[in-house]
């Protein structure tokens, strides 16, 4: 009976200290245009590649704008309270792609504000999760209002700014696929490929964060 106890007690130390990473984003992290996305999204690459001590869930849901005055804010999806009651350690955030559009970039002024409230959400979670922000991909030509210039010289300098003055650490998922229309399907979503240097790109820089 003692050995069947401390067997018992071992297995749930082990349960316990699995990391929970959570991974916010649009299309891209919910693996639009990525053959099987249930094995090929890069949120699941990614806990394939941190391996069993992390449990890493993907909450991406198409077309959604990290602004809260966008025509499909992430603040009002499932996914957004799915991901608070996941009660992860870890958050990846990457989001702003859509924002680029017309419609959305309408309310750039409030970009910085939203992104800062929404790194405060996370943090503050009763897990105390660490928050990454994610720089979005590049998009190699306008594709439904999705505007290529605006996510380089306006979305991801913002982030920047953002994330120095929280004190967080950006993951820049720019400069890898920059230069590389191979890696995307239709000019904005990354193939099979795309998704799993992502992963390779994340997992990277969690596991080597100060």
């Amino acid at each position: 009976m003692k050995i069947y106890y401390c067997v018992a007690l071992l297995a749930l130390s082990a349960q316990a200290q699995v990391l929970k990473v959570a991974c916010i984003g649009d299309s891209i992290t919910a693996g639009a245009n990525v053959d099987n996305p249930a094995v090929n999204a890069y949120p699941i690459v990614l806990g394939r590649l941190l391996g069993t001590n992390y449990q890493a869930s993907n909450f991406g849901v198409s077309g959604c704008t990290l602004l809260r005055s966008g025509d499909s804010p992430y603040w009002n999806q499932p996914a957004f309270q799915n991901a608070t009651n996941y009660a992860p350690d870890i958050v990846t955030i990457m989001l702003g792609t859509n924002d680029s559009k017309p419609q959305n970039w309408a309310y750039a002024d409030q970009f910085a504000g939203d992104l800062s409230a929404m790194i405060d959400v996370f943090a503050n979670l009763p897990s105390h999760p660490r928050v990454f922000v994610c720089l979005p991909v590049p998009a190699y030509s306008i594709v439904s209002g999705i505007n290529p210039d605006i996510i380089k010289n306006q979305i991801i300098p913002i982030i920047k700014q953002v994330a120095k003055l929280k004190g967080i650490m950006t993951v820049d998922m720019y400069a890898p696929l920059s230069g590389r229309p191979d890696l995307f399907t239709d000019n904005i979503h990354p193939n099979t490929a795309g998704t799993a240097l992502i992963a390779k790109t994340l997992h990277g820089a969690l596991l080597t964060a100060p």
